[in-house]
């Protein structure tokens, strides 16, 4: 494994850039056409919910790719010096919605990098927080948690599994296929090969199949969220538990507790990213 030197990751601490897009009705077209009918109803001229994971995605050159089909390590991110890269979690919160034909502004700043130590080898952890603006004001403020892993190895163990909660809150069945993994990837602009190069996913990611994308689970659990509380929530928090493999149905399942919700994606009964939400 190659050394990592945290104080010198630690310096891209503080780093921001801006970006900005339109909420086109071709966007929000596409969006629908992937994810609907699990998509929360939302009113007339507004975008659904989630959309902003769409808007203005890093667009580096095709001689700016690293290996794994991302951007080359150490420009807006860290170098971290590990190899294989996931979206662990986050948290959104809804200040307004955004609307067909904003032109939305998102200012990135990297608010924190961290090691840890686990049960699958050394993690490092890179936050980087958004915040959207209209020209009405601060819309979305999401925070985004990615994870740096070391190189599968032979023989390394299977990740734990978490069973689904014994009461049966599911919502929607999904099927996992890979039109639905190229459509995400399209409107996102994601280059990261273990969602469509199955060789590179298994032979080089050591993944048994092609990888879902944990955005587009999050997505579909915020969705849930706002139809079982009747309201967009004001926090969702969302964790990724372990990686969901393409080729079969997924659950997407929650309830609402209180004034809260509690929900979960999941493949043969197990867990794969869990979520809560409140406000």
């Amino acid at each position: 494994m190659p050394e990592i030197d945290i104080d010198h990751l630690r310096g891209w601490i503080g780093r921001t850039r801006e970006v900005e897009d339109l909420v086109t009705p071709r966007l929000v077209a596409e969006y629908r056409a992937t994810l609907a009918p699990h998509l929360a109803p939302v009113r007339e001229g507004e975008a659904p919910l989630a959309l902003h994971w769409c808007l203005a995605p890093d667009t580096p050159a095709a001689d700016a790719l690293g290996p794994d089909g991302h951007a080359a390590k150490g420009g807006f991110l860290p170098p971290v010096p590990l190899p294989r890269r996931m979206w662990a979690g986050g948290e959104i919160e809804t200040l307004a919605p955004l609307r067909i034909g904003d032109r939305v502004v998102r200012r990135e700043t990297v608010s924190d990098v961290a090691v840890k130590h686990g049960r699958t080898g050394t993690l490092c952890f890179v936050t980087v927080r958004h915040d959207y603006e209209t020209e009405r004001g601060p819309a979305i403020r999401d925070r985004q948690d990615i994870v740096y892993r070391e190189a599968s190895r032979p023989g390394d163990a299977a990740p734990a599994v978490r069973p689904v909660p014994a009461q049966d809150d599911a919502a929607w069945s999904v099927q996992a296929n890979s039109v639905l993994l190229f459509r995400y990837s399209a409107m996102t602009f994601n280059g990261h090969r273990f969602h469509y190069d199955h060789p590179y996913a298994t032979q080089v990611e050591g993944y048994p199949g092609l990888v879902v994308h944990g955005p587009m689970q999050a997505s579909l659990l915020l969705n849930l969220a706002a139809i079982r509380l009747g309201r967009v929530p004001a926090r969702f928090r969302y964790r990724g538990v372990s990686p969901m493999i393409a080729g079969s149905r997924f659950a997407v399942a929650g309830r609402r507790e209180g004034e809260a919700f509690h929900g979960w994606t999941a493949v043969d009964g197990a867990v794969c990213m869990e979520a809560d939400a409140e406000g």
